[in-house]
């Protein structure tokens, strides 16, 4: 943002941030109560969601940029994710020519558009490239993406085994996304073991044979396998790369590479229009999907050098047989190893996992953020994908990025399940959102944004009500900023329904687009205060990821293949839903906390509990630095397994001597040293209950039930006032629990609700300690602000039932307003249903208006509760509007409107669009999205289902 904007939008805060820059307008001042709630009333433009902003292959021009920022200026965006991309298939593109990535007429467009955003206080960042990971077309081999696979033959001898390259390079082509028609391979190594194999040393090596038309194996008699390690160079081409940004992928494992890579984009644009900060607020670095890139020219030299031993007599015994994304696909592939050879093997393989996350770090992520840092910018990342490390790749980027889904590949009803049986389902978060906002909370950084609600499925049919509780949950784990998963550019004049990538339909032609403001003006007002505190937790988790590298390898986040211990979210889940929190750790980060009076220290943040959730190997440094902390008064509680191998090959022995000897010292305290068993029911949240009650382990809020659709967590602020929030994630469901705000720096604090919906407070009048019968309804979501203000009105839900109760469920006119085709029809219904339980109902697609008449003379205060919705509601009584409701329970207060006598209502009530989509048999663009084989989308509720009921409380 720049200054003088920053001045204009928040002269209302006065002198204190005269000196604030850009996002961290709150970070590490002393500011006022009232200023808080000033800017939770009018939002920043920092705080307002960004979109990522598909420029569909680049087929672009300054009017339409221009109609299309308006757009989102209009529905309360504060910014631009410029974002590059191939043209989607099965769209018309109207002739119209696309621009080369890096051409001078691209640069001209980033230009006005930056420049266009700045005028109407709005943010552009730019993503690097285009698509995932980045390349171009233009790479020089050397510079492409390179992967090294593995290849078996099962042979019995004896017999004269021979085989062609070709065969070799058929059978192991690389299973990618989008493969790259410059894949060059080359034979690095051909070996021929016993099966089963016993050590390393019986491997007949066949490297003469390297480089011949044909291969020639002498296999003696029994069973043997011929492995064959090949490397791919150029192997793989960038996902949905743009022109002049597709072609192969970079090798982010070399940094010469990178640098010219990334010097060469800022320098053609800046040679052109002058210095990036002055357009963009961020480069964008999307998820580090490499496709299973492992290797560089120099890779074997470097773990030589790092890890003291070579790494070439093991790498065919290490690697797994592996498809798209570079997934294992069969971990028991090759030769049968016996115990002693497989932990060997394994111990090598966390030592290459280790130096290819290293290089990874050192190679790309440094380099990125330097060059950032150069140019004058922020840094913004997704810093995982496959072969970094979770956390500490976001450490030092500015803007750590996370993700959240509407669904994923599971296909899992977000808000109507929360299984512990499966950590993904009914999640909008994904488990990489704790890494990223832990690597924040470490290095103290308040801004940590996320791709809100990715979208590739539920194109047409997803309502608002699913992105907010989505993005709620997403918020739960630390994400402070959203950007929206996404907005399309496509002219008005591309055929119905546009040019579509992927998203939630973010776009005019969408039914309820009129109401988008609605929810960013929600998530806006929710991360202002986000980004004004620091996120509580008082107590550390350490995943086992490196159990998992040492047996399984490397996986892909933010949706792993496989994890060996599968409830690590589930504690973390656990935790919140008893009223504490946590952050992750890892063992880097162990290693350089201080231990301070029974508090592992690092920066801000101190932790006086450390959960060890099935970790079964961990470094002698790690154990050390774990008794220093149990000696000066913290406590570990170690989960399942109890930490007795090292990682790693060299000095192997010895190093587990040192594991065993330090855990037997651990358990001398076995008051601080504590090993637990995990449920037997896998059920997390009753078990940490009685964990907690029995170890006494810290919480700020105890909830007399809790209940697994209820999440909260704390902030504090920089002027001592602290918030809570707190969600209910089920969509039909709601909850009623007695909670009691316990924190002893509150007791004196004024307790408040601040709505995020109208951006007003009210003052909640608490019981005996702090208590409070909270009623939420389907995803709600409360913010409870603790201050020093006192005066204002009482917060007075609204009752959900009470006397005097009149059913409006029958004889509603409805007349049906068909957004997409213009036509209008009316029709009575004799009692409410769900357009979907009707033939010729359930196609509609737009706004169904309700009307009818009720007489009605009680007194008291009346409300009007629509029972179950499905889309967007809005009421008018007497022809005085009462507002729009969008998510949760629809209950409108009708004191102000309702009279003695006869009465008439509507209520409008504004549908999804992807049951039409169905009927549209001969568009194919439609077909895809909601009838697409193997992914058909059920029909969906729709309309005012009720019952409709009056009454007074």
């Amino acid at each position: 943002m720049k200054r003088r904007l920053f001045l204009k939008q928040s002269s209302l805060l006065g002198a204190s941030f005269l000196l604030a820059k850009n996002l961290k307008a709150f970070e590490g001042r002393n500011v006022g109560t009232d200023a808080y709630y000033k800017i939770f009333q009018n939002p920043l433009t920092a705080h307002k969601p960004f979109v990522r902003w598909w420029w569909n292959g680049n087929k672009i021009n300054k009017n339409e940029l221009l109609r299309e920022l308006t757009l989102l200026k209009e529905a309360g965006i504060g910014g631009v994710e410029i974002n590059p991309i191939s043209f989607p298939k099965r769209t018309d593109d109207m002739g119209i020519p696309s621009l080369r990535w890096l051409s001078k007429e691209w640069i001209d467009m980033v230009q006005y558009t930056a420049n266009e955003a700045k005028k109407m206080g709005m943010t552009t960042d730019l993503i690097v490239g285009s698509g995932w990971p980045f390349g171009a077309e233009d790479l020089r081999e050397e510079e492409t993406a390179q992967v090294v696979l593995v290849h078996c033959e099962s042979i019995e001898g004896p017999l004269q085994y021979s085989v062609r390259p070709y065969h070799i390079f058929n059978m192991i082509d690389p299973a990618v996304t989008d493969k790259n028609p410059l894949r060059n391979p080359e034979i690095l190594a051909i070996k021929l073991v016993k099966d089963p194999m016993v050590s390393i040393n019986d491997a007949v090596d066949y490297a003469a044979e390297i480089g011949k038309d044909k291969i020639e194996v002498t296999v003696p008699t029994g069973k043997h396998v011929v492995y064959f390690l090949v490397k791919f160079k150029a192997f793989a081409s960038v996902i949905n790369g743009a022109p002049g940004a597709a072609g192969s992928i970079l090798n982010h494992m070399d940094k010469t590479t990178v640098t010219r890579y990334l010097e060469r984009m800022s320098t053609q644009i800046q040679q052109q229009i002058g210095p990036l900060k002055n357009y963009v607020r961020a480069l964008f670095t999307d998820s580090m999907e490499l496709e299973g890139c492992n290797w560089c020219d120099d890779f074997a030299i470097e773990f030589q050098r790092r890890r003291g031993y070579d790494i070439t007599p093991y790498l065919p015994f290490i690697l797994f047989k592996v498809g798209r994304l570079g997934a294992v696909v069969d971990e028991n592939y090759g030769a049968k190893k016996g115990a002693e050879l497989s932990e060997l093997l394994n111990r090598v393989r966390f030592d290459y996992e280790y130096t290819k996350a290293c290089l990874l770090k050192e190679r790309f992520t440094d380099t990125y953020v330097n060059w950032c840092r150069t140019l004058g910018v922020k840094s913004r990342a997704q810093a995982y994908g496959r072969g970094f490390f979770p956390l500490e790749s976001s450490l030092e980027y500015d803007i750590p990025e996370g993700e959240s889904w509407t669904t994923n590949y599971l296909r899992h009803k977000l808000g109507e399940e929360m299984s512990d049986e499966d950590y993904r389902r009914g999640r909008g978060y994904t488990m990489i959102d704790k890494y990223v906002s832990s690597a924040a909370h470490l290095k103290g950084k308040r801004l940590v944004s996320c791709e809100e609600m990715t979208n590739t499925y539920l194109v047409f049919n997803t309502q608002l009500e699913l992105l907010k509780l989505g993005s709620d949950q997403s918020a739960l784990t630390g994400i402070t900023h959203s950007v929206w998963h996404g907005f399309n550019y496509s002219p008005l004049e591309a055929p119905f329904p546009g040019w579509i990538q992927y998203g939630s339909f973010y776009n005019e032609r969408n039914n309820w687009w009129p109401y988008f403001h609605y929810l960013n003006a929600y998530k806006a007002r929710l991360s202002s205060q986000l980004q004004a505190g620091d996120y509580y937790a008082d107590m550390a988790i350490l995943p086992a990821n490196y159990d998992l590298w040492t047996e399984n390898g490397v996986q892909t986040d933010p949706f792993p293949e496989k994890l060996n211990v599968p409830y690590t979210s589930l504690l973390w889940e656990a935790i919140s839903k008893n009223g504490g929190n946590a952050d992750y750790i890892t063992e880097i980060i162990l290693q350089d906390c201080k231990v301070e009076h029974g508090k592992l220290c690092y920066g801000k943040r101190k932790y006086g509990v450390l959960f060890l959730p099935g970790i079964k190997r961990m470094s002698p440094e790690s154990m050390s630095r774990l008794l220093e902390f149990v000696q000066s008064g913290g406590r570990v509680v170690v989960i399942e397994n109890l930490p007795q191998m090292s990682l790693g090959l060299q000095d192997r022995e010895k190093r587990d001597a040192e594991v065993q000897a330090l855990l037997r010292k651990l358990q001398t305290y076995p008051n601080r040293f504590i090993a637990a068993h995990k449920p037997e029911d896998n059920n997390f949240m009753e078990w940490y209950h009685r964990l907690m009650q029995q170890l006494q382990l810290p919480q700020y809020l105890r909830l007399d039930q809790p209940n697994r659709y209820v999440m909260q967590m704390r902030y504090i602020r920089d002027d001592g006032s602290e918030f809570y929030f707190i969600q209910n994630a089920h969509r039909i469901n709601s909850v009623r629990m007695n909670i009691s705000f316990i924190a002893p720096e509150i007791r004196k604090k004024t307790c408040w609700l601040w709505d995020l919906d109208s951006g007003t407070r009210s003052r909640v009048n608490l019981g005996k300690e702090n208590s409070l019968l909270l009623d939420l309804g389907p995803t709600d979501a409360f913010l409870f602000v603790f201050d020093n203000h006192r005066e204002g009105p009482v917060w007075q839900p609204l009752a959900t039932t009470g006397s005097h109760v009149l059913d409006l469920s029958t004889q509603w006119k409805v007349e049906l307003k068909h957004k997409q085709e213009g036509t209008s029809q009316q029709l009575v219904l004799p009692r409410l249903i769900d357009f979907k339980e009707d033939e010729q109902l359930m196609w509609f697609s737009g706004t169904a208006i309700y009307q009818r008449s009720f007489n009605w003379s009680a007194a008291g205060q009346y409300l009007l509760n629509l029972g179950k919705v499905a889309g967007v509601s809005e009421v008018f009584v007497n022809g005085q509007s009462l507002g729009v409701k969008w998510y949760g329970r629809r209950i409108y207060d009708l004191a102000a409107v309702l009279k003695n006598g006869e009465n008439q209502i509507e209520v409008r009530i504004t549908t999804t669009m992807g049951n039409y989509l169905k009927t549209l048999k001969d568009n194919e663009n439609a077909q895809y999205w909601v009838n697409r084989k193997g992914r058909e989308q059920e029909i969906q509720s729709m309309g005012l289902i009720g019952p409709v009921t009056l009454y007074t409380s």
